[in-house]
C-alpha cells in the first residue's frame, strides 16, 4: 500500500475549503437559531387585573415542538392562596406554570377549576394534583372522561406529542364534581361558577370575579382564530355567547387567543362564525345537498384568513352538517 503525495498547494486548498465549510456551517446555525429557539414557546405571564395573570397558547395544533401549548391558562392570587383555571395541554407545561405562579406568589395553588375536559386543557392536571390542589369541574365532564374517546385521545397523544406526553401522562378526575352553578370564596376573593353548557362542550364552566369585572370564558371564546366546534352544541353556544355579555366585564379572558377588552366586539367572531356555520349546513340539511357541494358552495372568504383556518373549518363544517340533519328530523 502506497499513498498519493500531495503537495503543499493542495493541501493548503484542502484546509482553506474546510476552513470555508466549517464557516459557512457556522452561519447556517446562527440562523437557524432564532428559528430553534422559537419551537418551545415561552410561557410569560400576562397581568390582566390586580390580582389575575393568565399565560397565551400558540395559536397552531399541538406538537411535539409546542409541547401542546396551545390553549390558554389562567390564575388568580388570593390572601389565602392561588386559584388555577385550566391546567394546559401537557405535564411540562403545568410545571412550567407553577414555576411562574411561584415567581409572583409563594403561597400554594389550592383550586383549579377545569373550564371543560378537552385534552390541550388537561393534561397537566396531575401536577397540580401531585401539589395538594382541590380540582373543581362540571359533573357533566365526567362521562367523557370515562370514555373511550378519552382514552383512545391519550394513547394518539403518547405518539403524537411525545416525549411530553407518555406512560405517566394520566388522565385526572375532579375531586369535586359541580351540580350547579357555585360560588367559591377564599382569602376574602369570591368568584362564581357558571355552568354554561352544554356549548363547545357538554360541561362548559366560565369563571366570574366580580370584585375585579374579570371574565375566565374557556372555549366559548376564541380569539384571532377558527373556533374548534367539534361535537358542539352549536346552537346553544350562540345563547351562551349572550349569556356572556351580561356580566358586562371589562376584561374576559377567552380559552384561545388574547385577552379581551371588548366583550361584544371580540364575542362577534366566534358568534359569526357558529351562525354562518349553522345557515349554510342547515340549508344544505333541508335540500339534501351531499356535503362537498355544500362545502364547495359556501363562501368562507370572511374566515380563510384566520389562523388554523385549513386545519379546522372542514371538519368544523361536516360537523355542522350532521348537526343539522339530526336537528331536522
Amino acid at each position: 500500500m502506497y499513498s498519493l503525495p500531495v503537495s503543499r498547494c493542495q493541501a493548503g486548498a484542502a484546509t482553506r475549503y474546510l476552513r470555508a465549510l466549517l464557516a459557512a456551517l457556522c452561519l447556517s446555525l446562527m440562523a437557524l437559531a432564532p428559528a430553534l429557539a422559537q419551537t418551545v414557546p415561552e410561557m410569560k405571564p400576562v397581568q390582566v387585573s390586580p390580582s389575575a395573570w393568565y399565560v397565551q397558547g400558540v395559536s397552531a395544533l399541538g406538537s411535539p415542538e409546542n409541547q401542546n401549548f396551545i390553549s390558554n391558562a389562567a390564575f388568580i392570587v388570593t390572601p389565602a392562596g392561588v386559584v388555577v383555571i385550566d391546567a394546559l395541554g401537557s405535564p411540562a407545561l403545568a410545571e412550567r406554570l407553577l414555576a411562574a405562579i411561584r415567581q409572583i406568589t409563594p403561597l400554594p395553588v389550592k383550586y383549579v377549576i377545569v373550564t371543560h375536559y378537552h385534552a390541550d386543557h388537561i393534561y397537566g392536571l396531575q401536577v397540580f394534583k401531585a401539589q395538594g390542589a382541590t380540582i373543581l369541574a362540571h359533573k357533566e365532564g365526567r362521562d367523557y372522561l370515562n370514555s373511550d374517546t378519552a382514552r383512545q385521545r391519550l394513547a394518539a397523544s403518547r405518539e403524537d406529542l411525545a416525549p411530553w406526553i407518555d406512560a405517566n401522562t394520566r388522565l385526572v378526575p375532579a375531586d369535586r364534581w359541580l351540580d350547579a352553578d357555585e360560588m367559591l370564596e377564599i382569602g376574602g376573593v369570591k368568584l362564581y361558577i357558571r355552568h354554561v353548557g352544554p356549548s363547545h362542550t357538554p360541561e362548559d364552566q366560565v369563571v366570574w370575579m366580580p370584585h375585579e369585572k374579570v371574565l375566565f370564558a374557556g372555549d366559548l371564546v376564541f380569539r384571532s382564530r377558527i373556533p374548534f366546534v367539534g361535537q358542539a352544541d352549536s346552537g346553544h353556544w350562540i345563547k351562551a355567547l349572550d349569556q356572556l355579555l351580561a356580566f358586562d366585564a371589562t376584561t374576559i379572558v377567552p380559552g384561545h387567543g388574547p385577552i379581551s377588552t371588548e366583550a361584544r366586539k371580540d364575542m362577534q367572531l366566534t358568534r359569526d362564525y357558529l351562525i354562518y356555520l349553522r345557515k349554510t349546513m342547515r340549508q344544505a340539511a333541508l335540500n339534501l345537498d351531499p356535503f362537498e357541494d355544500a362545502y364547495n358552495a359556501a363562501d368562507w372568504t370572511p374566515f380563510e384568513h384566520l389562523p388554523l383556518f385549513r386545519a379546522a373549518n372542514r371538519m368544523n363544517a361536516y360537523n355542522t352538517y350532521l348537526l343539522m340533519e339530526r336537528e331536522a328530523k
